[in-house]
C-alpha cells in the first residue's frame, strides 16, 4: 500500500482530543508568532511528549511545527511591509527574528525576493486590490508550503475515490 494510503488513514485515525490539544498549541503560534516556540514548549501546551508531538502535528497539519511557524512570521513580515513604512529591521525584530541577516536569507528563500524588493514591488503596484478582501489578499500572498494540510487532504479523498469501485451497477442475467 503508498505511503499516501498509510498517511490518509492516519489522519482519519488521530484521536480528536490530540487534534484539539494540537490546534490549541497552533492557536498559541499563531497568537504569538514572534514568540520562540520550541517542541518542548508546544508539547506542554499540547499535553504530550515532545516527539509525538512533533509527529503528529505533521501528520495533522501537513507540515513541522517549525515550519508552520516560519510561515506565520513571514505571513505577517510581507504585511509589514506592505502595509506599514517600519523599517525592515524593526519588522524583523517585531515578527519575532533575533538577526536581520537570518530574517532576510530566510524570507529570500521562501518568498523568492528579499523584503525590500518585495516592498518595492507592492509599493509600486497598482491601488486596484484596495476593494479586494483582506483574507483573499492573504491567502493570495501566503507563502508556497509543499505539502499543504487542505491540499493532501484533497489528493488522499481523490485516491480513496479512484480505487473505490464505480458503482455502476452490472447486468444480471
Amino acid at each position: 500500500m503508498g505511503t499516501a494510503s498509510r498517511q490518509g488513514r492516519v489522519q482519519a485515525g488521530q484521536d480528536p482530543g490530540l487534534l484539539r490539544r494540537l490546534l490549541r498549541a497552533k492557536d498559541r503560534m499563531d497568537a504569538a508568532s514572534d514568540e520562540e516556540w520550541p517542541v518542548r514548549r508546544l508539547a506542554r501546551v499540547s499535553d504530550v511528549s515532545e516527539a509525538h508531538f512533533a509527529r503528529s502535528f505533521k501528520e495533522a497539519f501537513g507540515v513541522p511545527p517549525h515550519r508552520y511557524l516560519l510561515t506565520r512570521r513571514i505571513e505577517r513580515a510581507k504585511t509589514l511591509l506592505r502595509d506599514t513604512e517600519l523599517s525592515i529591521t524593526d519588522i524583523a525584530f517585531q515578527t519575532g527574528w533575533q538577526s536581520l541577516g537570518t530574517f532576510g536569507r530566510t524570507f529570500r528563500d521562501i518568498t523568492g525576493e528579499s523584503p525590500g524588493e518585495l516592498r518595492a514591488r507592492e509599493k509600486g503596484a497598482s491601488n486596484a486590490l484596495d476593494r479586494v478582501p483582506a483574507c483573499f489578499l492573504s491567502a493570495a500572498h501566503r507563502p508556497d508550503l509543499t505539502s499543504a494540510v487542505s491540499e493532501k487532504r484533497r489528493q488522499d479523498a481523490a485516491d480513496s475515490i479512484a480505487s473505490e469501485p464505480t458503482g455502476v451497477p452490472t447486468e444480471v442475467t
